[in-house]
């Protein structure tokens, strides 16, 4: 660990655990002690974990925002901004403590890549904050490839109890490796759009939204979504791209496209401002999706989003 990590004042573990004795050894001091300490303290964890956690802190728990993870932050592109962030911000000028478990056995493949890059850009957004932020990893749930990526987006590993620096801390490693290609399915209907075209690329994808079965708020989320990417498309990529709509596995999916480049791996995931005019395009995206993805390089940028039906 560099001595620049050393002196920052974030502090981001990730603590493996086997079984619920282990999670509550790992979780619960952490807690109490943030509470002797007076610093504001959350938890955002899984329903399950949830419970066992505010079982065991009793009348304590009372001093503590709960929050489940499996609704707050099914999209993982939403914790940051609208769990961590929000929480943190409401409470400057001391540390704050926040576990936080964006990862659990049943998260699909789809969401995993998301996860990743959200654990290493918890370490960007709160670079120099007195910010403490847990995050739990069940060594019996899930796989060896997730065990692995802790490492990478973490600088601090806890197990058994040990506190141990990770030798592979490499968040920006972890951001690449999930910037993965976005190709849509074959012969899924394109339309192609510029700055005149822009209501009629909102109308094509809200038409094939309902086809597939897409309803009231969600249908509503749908046209808001292609509303500020196109618009971000013309505005901030090369004034052009496309949209394209389809529907898998009980969601519908709606991809992106255009010719510019997201240089900013932040992108949608700080929270407005107090009074900001722009700039909320993909930060609102995040808010009404279940799942956002995006791949940018050199070619362009596609972004992708998951409505549940």
């Amino acid at each position: 660990m560099s001595a620049e990590a050393v002196a920052d004042p974030f502090v981001h573990p990730a603590l493996f655990y086997r079984d619920d004795e282990d999670y509550l050894a790992g979780t619960l001091p952490f807690v109490l002690d943030g509470l002797r300490a007076a610093e504001p303290v959350a938890v955002a964890v899984p329903g399950a974990n949830l419970r066992l956690l505010r079982a065991a802190l009793g009348r304590d728990g009372e001093r503590v925002r709960f929050l489940d993870m499996a609704e707050a932050g099914r999209n993982p592109g939403r914790i940051i901004p609208a769990v961590l962030r929000d929480f943190a911000d409401r409470h400057p000028g001391g540390r704050v403590r926040i576990i936080g478990e964006p990862i659990w056995a049943g998260r699909t493949a789809a969401e995993y890549g998301a996860c990743v890059q959200h654990e290493a850009l918890i370490n960007l957004a709160f670079l120099g904050r007195a910010v403490t932020i847990l995050c739990p990893y069940d060594t019996g749930g899930l796989d060896a490839d997730a065990l692995g990526d802790a490492w990478l987006t973490h600088p601090v590993v806890i197990e058994d109890g040990r506190e141990r620096p990770s030798h592979g801390y490499a968040p920006q490693q972890a951001i690449a490796a999930h910037n993965e290609p976005l190709p849509p399915p074959a012969g899924i209907a394109v339309f192609s759009f510029d700055a005149d075209r822009l209501p009629v690329a909102r109308d094509f994808a809200v038409a094939a939204g309902e086809r597939f079965g897409l309803t009231g708020q969600r249908l509503g989320d749908l046209a808001l979504a292609v509303a500020e990417l196109t618009t971000n498309s013309v505005v901030h990529g090369d004034g052009h791209g496309t949209v394209r709509v389809w529907a898998r596995a009980g969601q519908v999916l709606c991809q992106v496209e255009d010719g510019g480049r997201l240089s900013d791996p932040l992108a949608g995931r700080r929270p407005a401002a107090p009074g900001q005019l722009g700039g909320r395009g993909l930060l609102m995206v995040h808010q009404v999706a279940d799942l956002v993805r995006v791949h940018t390089g050199p070619d362009g940028t596609a972004i992708r989003f998951h409505l549940g039906r």
